[in-house]
């Protein structure tokens, strides 16, 4: 896939220079954090009692993309880049685009059902065997990270390695700060460390050497089972079946069912908007307060990110507690047959208090 205006050209020439390569890297914190709303929405949704499966396998794809942020974070901070999360182009309205990607893909703030697994596999879907990396107006985040491994290996051969990542090492956040995923976080402090990471990435999203259901880790809630990559694990709750050891994509899964309650979802109102409501409506207060702490998170991250890597700690303890406010949010009725939820819009850091 080409910009319109521009003729196609070698994948690695699209990242030729240092800052590019800090430009994409920012892009790919924006890409990971896009896919944190939609997922929240979907998983607050759910009533963990009548629906504990899909509950495991949304929470633990929140939670791997968590990671994804973190280690996109490390490495734009290996190559001398600042991660930027508290700024109003994080969270554009919704319905919005992934960012960068093929602008056909957009997010919505869903409940969990039929559409917002839809959306799901299409964030989550494989790269096509062979497909060239792509930086802006990539088709697969896949591919994403292939222009980026390549403009990596690019700049080092033509740079040298020391010259590429340059970065202050204090700044790395590693596994000291975040335990909460069966995926690897690691220092990033040179090539090959940095070409783990984005392994990391993208196999947990598409599965191992893209052909593969399984991304290469334990299960973090069954560690007796194989971990299935988030696109598989999605299309184990649309068709309703896990998948075995020696299924493939082409298979699809065999083994036991899945079962999902329709009736144990709440029905949150699609891309619900503060101007949705009137000032002073108690759901526009809830939303209100609902993105201030959201934001507030922002600012949490933007700081262990940017030098204090110890306060990744109190973001995601931050994280947690929004929990309360969108469930109760989700239990407010919106007098249009459905209920309330979260809008994820933007508080200057000014306004928070």
């Amino acid at each position: 896939m080409t910009p319109q205006g521009t003729t196609d050209a070698p994948s690695s020439a699209r990242i030729g220079t240092l800052e590019s390569l800090r430009e994409h890297l920012q892009w790919a914190i924006e890409l990971e954090h896009a896919t944190l709303p939609p997922y929240l929405c979907a998983l607050y949704s759910l009533d963990p009692e009548r629906n504990p499966e899909a509950v495991d396998v949304v929470a633990g794809v929140f939670v791997e993309e968590m990671l994804h942020l973190t280690l996109a974070a490390n490495l734009l901070n290996a190559v001398g880049g600042r991660p930027r999360l508290d700024t109003p182009q994080m969270l554009p309205p919704h319905p919005r685009p992934l960012p960068h990607a093929d602008r056909s893909l957009r997010l919505s703030l869903l409940p969990f059902g039929a559409e917002a697994l839809d959306m799901f596999l299409r964030i989550e879907r494989p790269a096509p065997p062979g497909a060239p990396g792509e930086g802006d107006g990539y088709e697969t985040i896949g591919q994403f990270y292939d222009a980026i491994e390549e403009g990596l290996r690019d700049l080092c051969d033509r740079l040298g390695e020391k010259e590429v990542f340059c970065g202050d090492p204090a700044r790395q956040v590693t596994a000291v700060h975040f335990r909460h995923s069966a995926g690897r976080l690691l220092a990033i402090d040179g090539l090959a460390s940095a070409l783990t990471a984005l392994e990391e990435i993208v196999e947990q999203g598409e599965g191992t050497a893209r052909g593969e259901v399984w991304d290469g880790d334990p299960d973090i809630f069954h560690p007796d089972r194989d971990e299935v990559a988030h696109y598989y694990r999605f299309e184990e709750l649309k068709l309703g079946r896990r998948y075995l050891r020696g299924d493939t994509p082409e298979s699809g899964p065999t083994g036991e069912a899945i079962q999902v309650d329709p009736a144990g979802v709440q029905p949150m109102r699609a891309n619900p908007r503060l101007a949705d409501h009137t000032p002073g409506d108690p759901i526009r207060a809830a939303q209100e307060e609902f993105n201030r702490a959201y934001c507030a998170l922002l600012g949490l991250l933007e700081q262990a990110f940017n030098g204090n890597p110890e306060t990744l700690a109190t973001a995601i303890g931050a994280m947690y507690a929004l929990k309360a406010q969108a469930q109760a949010l989700m239990r407010m009725p919106d007098g249009q047959g459905g209920t309330a939820g979260p809008t994820f819009e933007y508080v200057a850091p000014e306004l928070r208090r």
